[in-house]
């Protein structure tokens, strides 16, 4: 008998009718509060609705949530949803350029998955959103994906599936290697490598020994798992309690690799996106710098982390 999931206290509408709820499977990764910040919020360790949507518009944001949620725990009233509400790909940008792939997979720690259109009107995916080859289909109506560039081990699941079914080329690090053994691009060291035009690979070791940030165009700055906006400080963050490698090689990768670094947006595989002017993001990132170096090493510790 398939297992009953509990809803999450203090989710009735306003009438005190049953509506939009999170059950027990929720493993607070964030991206419900990504997408509607003022419809749900974190309670003990587990997002929760805080009111019931009030028009069309906050309707659409829950189906979002609901398409995105990695366990599929952001559930209407009916339990089921309806697939003409899916919004993905979800366009970040005005001009269309990064996609939010939504589907968000339990086998990449519910991270966010993108795709980047190029100048050539081709594309590329950044980390994986869940496997299917409906989702790959939907995905490559905006354009033919050639690459799959993963940021790290944590987000590789899927990675390889992706590239075949698209014919892309997978890309990974050597630090992380052996998530993704048979990769067809393999990036290695600590220098940044320009790898298609507009696209710089980061090696920024430090939450894996193999993690790596993409910067398209010196506009999009895809993070991976090394920083991220976090919404409660209002600033650049690292997650310091789950940095699986060294927080000190972290901290060596920033300062080593800030100054290089020139974007607007900074898209993370986990915590908010953030636009900001280059230079705001400049003088931000320096600071982050040196917020990390005055980190030391703590256990690895999920329930710290605090979006």
């Amino acid at each position: 008998m398939p297992q009953a999931h509990t809803p999450h206290p203090g989710l009735a509408s306003g009438t005190g009718s049953p509506g939009w709820s999170v059950d027990d499977r929720c493993t607070n990764c964030d991206v419900a509060r990504q997408l509607a910040p003022e419809l749900i919020d974190e309670h003990d360790g587990r997002s929760r609705v805080l009111r019931q949507p009030r028009d069309t518009a906050e309707e659409r944001q829950l189906h979002a949530v609901a398409f995105a949620c990695p366990t599929r725990s952001v559930r209407p009233a009916t339990g089921r949803l309806d697939p003409a509400w899916d919004p993905f790909p979800l366009p970040l940008d005005d001009d269309h350029r990064v996609r939010f792939c939504g589907h968000n997979s339990p086998h990449n720690a519910g991270a966010n998955a993108y795709l980047v259109r190029r100048s050539d009107g081709t594309q590329m995916m950044v980390d994986t959103p869940r496997w299917s080859a409906a989702l790959a289909a939907r995905y490559e109506r905006f354009g033919r994906i050639t690459d799959v560039l993963l940021t790290h081990r944590d987000h590789a699941a899927h990675g390889r599936q992706y590239a075949d079914h698209l014919g892309a080329r997978l890309w990974i690090h050597e630090g992380d290697l052996d998530a993704a053994p048979d990769a067809d691009r393999v990036l290695r060291g600590t220098e940044p490598i320009e790898i298609a035009d507009g696209m710089v690979a980061h090696p920024l070791p430090g939450h894996t020994e193999g993690s790596v940030l993409y910067v398209a165009d010196e506009q999009f700055c895809f993070s991976g798992d090394s920083f991220y906006w976090s919404r409660g400080r209002g600033d650049l963050e690292v997650a310091e309690s789950v940095t699986w490698y060294s927080i000190e090689a972290l901290a060596a990768s920033l300062a080593r690799t800030a100054g290089r670094l020139r974007f607007e947006w900074l898209l993370p595989g986990h915590g908010d996106r953030k636009q900001l002017p280059a230079a705001e993001m400049v003088r931000r990132l320096r600071e982050l710098t040196d917020r990390v170096a005055e980190l030391r090493p703590q256990p690895v510790d999920f329930t710290a982390v605090r979006w």
